[in-house]
This record gives C-alpha cells, structure tokens and sequence, in this order.
C-alpha cells in the first residue's frame, strides 16, 4: 500500500488492497483530508441493501470484515474479492456454555446494530453497513418490523453525498483513500427521530427529521460543524425530560437543548470507581484512566439506576461491559461482562417493557458475524446484567 503520488495537482492511489497484502508501517495513518479516489476504486457496494429471512444455512457465518481481508461465509456469492473464512464462526463461546445458540434476527451486514422503538409502534434498525465499511460507505440504511422477525428495508435515508457536509471529505488511512459512517444511532425523542453518527478520524455529529418520519428527509441539528473528534455516539432522555449526548469510552457526557438547538451546557466528566482497563492484546492502545470498555458507549435506566454499558474484549471476546450508578455523573461501579460476546449495539425497551440488547458478532467465538442480533436482558440479585432464560432468538438447530 504505497502512499499517493502527488503530480500535477492529482493523486494517484495505489490500487486497492487486495486481500493477502501485508500491512506497510509506514503507511500514511494521518486521516488528514484528501481528493475524492476515482470512481470504483473499492470493488464494494457502499449499501447492505435489504437482506433476507435467516435460514439454517444462514444461522451462522456472515462477514468478518477488515481493510485489507474482507472475509464471507454464507450461500449467495460475492462480487468482491475475499479472504479465506477460517473458524472466524468458531461458536466456542456456545459449546463453552458461555451463552445460548443464538441466531441473527434478520441476514444482512450489519455492524454496530441498533434498534428503536418509534413512535408509530413499530421498531427500527439501523448500523454500520455496506460491503466494507473499514474502506467506505454511502450513508445510512434503515430497516423497519413490527416483531423482529421480518424487516422491511426503508433504504438509504441518509446518504453521505446526497446530504453529507463535512462528512463528504475523504481522508488517508493505511495509505488508502477511507469514507465511512460508523455506528449511526437512531433514537425517537419527543416525538421525532434523531440520528446520531461519527465519520471515523472525522467527528460526530447529530441528525433530525424534517418530516417526523423516521425515513427522513434528516438535517444536521445542535451544530453544522462536526461536535467533536470521535466515534460511537449516543443520546440518552433522562426521567426528568434532560437530553445526553455521550460517546466512546462515556468518559465525557454533555446536555442538549430540548429542541435540539445546541447544547444546554459544557462537557462534564463521568465518574468511574473501578480500577483502569486491565492489558488486552485486541484493544486498539491504552485507555486513560478507570473506564468500563473503550469503545461503543450506551447509557440506559432501569430499576432506578443508570447503567453504561461499553465494550471491551475479555478472554478474545467483544462484549458489553456495564457498571450502574445513582445518579448520571456516576460514580459508576461494579463492572462486569454481560452476556458474552454481545457487544456493539444498544440496549432497550419493547412495546411490553422487556429490556433487550443488541449485538453483531464481533469475534470468532460467536456463531455468526457481523449480522444484527438480539438478546433478551434482566439483572441477578446485585443489578448486573444478564442474559433472560428465555431467549426468542435461540437456535434450535445448533450445530458446533
């Protein structure tokens, strides 16, 4: 992966990297901003499009996507090169007994995945899509059920370079030109959809509908401007009617005007009483101070405590850590892995009160990757995080 060549005012890019290509450490990693790479220089679809019903044959398997090796298993060929699937699908987490057979709910590549309950009674599910999002991708794709078990695909409600401002600049990673919206968010508040949604080595931002539908059309709101630096986003709606923007490790935390307007305040600092993250040779550096993951902040209520959940890797697996607190600023204690394996997504309330959490496969001790995936939720006698006994999306046709 050679850095671009700057002549006559044009770069010219390398071509794409291939999977099998050896990382170069001396590729430009700068994310600094860079002109727009030709047309089809990824050989990848910036959508996920609207996926299908998940069969026996597609309860395991899916992506394992990187910049370089992009990985499939599954029965509908891909129009992309990729890397040889290995036991990225192991599924050691279920015959270890570390967690039940669990199936996707719906297959299509999805990372990051989300779900809402709208105000219309039906649930919403959006995420990190396209072929590759480590490369690119065109923005953000919604999906719609009233169960959970059928999705219809509402499509690319917002798209980078149709509604895009800032985000529509590409930048230098590993030497290659990179665009993508990582870990969009959906939220229904105060009677309207929200989106919130970072461009990776760019910044976050957050987004309205102008029609109170959850397919948009979406405008930028609080700022124009990216908030700040960073990834993993999320809104959280308090009791008393106060909105929260946090994000990443949910070191920082910050109020939001009712309307969406700007902020109500300054960044304030969230307090954790538990000792820093311990060494993980899968965490991407060190994590200052004490936290409860690194990444993929989601903050909720219930049994009236906050909790914040983040992940962070435990013996290989990508899960949710959650610690709770009496009040918002914490501090926040007694961190501990909730169901393994089940990180990156959200946690919420269905249309009955049950709380559930949301994942994708992150890792290769889960029995399917990078596909949506949910997991009915409750808490033992001391207010940790558990899995339900009785799990909808269970497979019974588990294989090892």
């Amino acid at each position: 992966m050679a850095l671009p060549v700057r002549a006559q005012d044009k770069f010219t890019y390398p071509t794409y990297p291939k999977p099998g290509t050896p990382k170069r450490a001396d590729a430009d990693n700068s994310r600094r901003t860079i002109p727009a790479p030709v047309r089809d220089y990824w050989p990848y679809s910036g959508i996920s499009g609207p996926g299908m019903p998940v069969t026996d044959e597609t309860a395991r398997g899916g992506w394992a996507s990187g910049l370089i090796d992009n990985k499939y298993r599954g029965p509908v060929p891909r129009r992309y090169p990729t890397a040889a699937w290995t036991d990225d699908d192991s599924g050691s987490a279920v015959t270890r007994g570390l967690m039940p057979p669990l199936r996707p709910i719906w297959d299509v590549h999805i990372r990051d995945t989300i779900i809402c309950l709208g105000g219309d009674g039906y649930y919403y599910m959006t995420g990190t899509t396209g072929d590759n999002c480590w490369a690119f991708n065109d923005g953000i794709e919604l999906y719609r059920s009233s169960d959970f078990k059928t999705w219809k695909y509402l499509g690319l409600v917002w798209s980078i370079e149709r509604d895009g401002t800032w985000e529509k600049n590409w930048t230098m990673r590993e030497g290659v030109p990179f665009r993508t919206i990582w870990a969009p968010e959906i939220h229904f508040i105060n009677g309207n959809y929200y989106i919130c949604h970072c461009m990776s080595g760019v910044g976050m931002g957050i987004l309205k509908s102008t029609s109170g539908k959850p397919e948009g059309p979406y405008i930028h709101v609080v700022q124009s401007e990216p908030i700040k630096g960073g990834i993993d986003s999320t809104l959280f709606k308090d009791d008393d009617g106060r909105i929260y923007l946090t994000y990443g490790a949910a070191a920082q935390i910050r109020e939001i005007k009712r309307d969406f307007s700007g902020f109500a305040g300054e960044w304030q600092t969230i307090a954790y009483d538990m000792p820093p993250l311990p060494p993980s040779p899968e965490r991407p550096g060190p994590v200052g101070g004490p936290r409860i993951g690194f990444e993929g902040a989601t903050v909720f209520k219930a049994n009236g405590r906050y909790y914040i959940g983040c992940c962070d890797f435990i013996e290989g697996r990508y899960s949710f850590m959650f610690g709770s607190s009496d009040t918002l600023l914490g501090p926040y204690r007694d961190r501990h892995e909730g169901p393994s394996g089940s990180g990156g997504g959200n946690v919420f309330r269905d249309k009955k009160g049950r709380l559930w959490l949301t994942y994708f496969g992150n890792d290769n001790q889960m029995p399917f990757r990078e596909k949506p995936g949910l997991a009915a939720i409750e808490f033992d006698s001391a207010g940790k995080v558990i899995l339900s006994p009785k799990q909808p999306f269970a497979s019974k046709a588990w294989k090892a």
